[in-house]
């Protein structure tokens, strides 16, 4: 008789492969029953997922420089506050303003509703990224990739939600108190 391949379920997924940077994590499934006959083969026995831990094996938070920002529009933090109202949660934010040096292709190349955003990212302009509940650590009080702590002039990493081909490099110019974002260019922290 045709026997067909039959795989275990999924175990859990493992932690980041390294720390500090974006990396990988990884979850395995193993075979039950070799296909026999002309039975249909083996799926995939293992998937990879991106990842990114903030903290180091010993517990020290990595360095910021190392850490891409992940931003969305701007337009998302007005039903985030809404929400941090609501549950008591909200805390008292803060702006950081950079100058986009580089930026993939992949920017340009989204259509989806919620993508629209990205086309707003050019090369030399100057952004104002928002860092506020929920994204900004209680421990620390800041947003992850908000450049805090890195050198002057230093490329820092970030990178679009929704869509993992846009990303680029931008340098961190100031940190402001009171955010007065233009709309265009206005972005959060996620």
């Amino acid at each position: 008789p045709v026997i067909p391949c039959v795989v275990s379920e999924w175990s859990g997924w493992s932690g980041c492969a390294e720390p500090c940077k974006t990396t990988y994590r990884v979850r395995r499934r193993h075979i039950i029953q070799e296909p026999r006959n002309g039975g249909e083969a083996c799926p995939p026995l293992e998937e990879r997922a991106g990842c990114v831990e903030y903290w180091t094996w010993r517990g020290t938070e990595c360095k910021q420089s190392l850490i891409p920002a992940l931003i969305t529009t701007g337009g998302f933090g007005k039903a985030r506050k809404k929400r941090a109202t609501a549950d008591g949660s909200e805390r008292a934010g803060y702006c950081v303003e950079f100058q986009l040096v580089a930026i993939t292709p992949g920017c340009l190349h989204s259509h989806h509703s919620y993508t629209h955003w990205m086309q707003y990212l050019r090369e030399g302009h100057t952004v104002c990224v928002e860092c506020q509940h929920p994204a900004l650590d209680s421990r620390s009080l800041h947003c992850y990739g908000d450049g805090s702590g890195s050198k002057k002039n230093q490329p820092l990493h970030w990178q679009a939600v929704g869509n993992a081909q846009c990303r680029g490099t931008w340098k961190r110019i100031r940190q402001l108190a009171a955010c007065s974002c233009p709309s265009v260019h206005s972005f959060l922290f996620i």
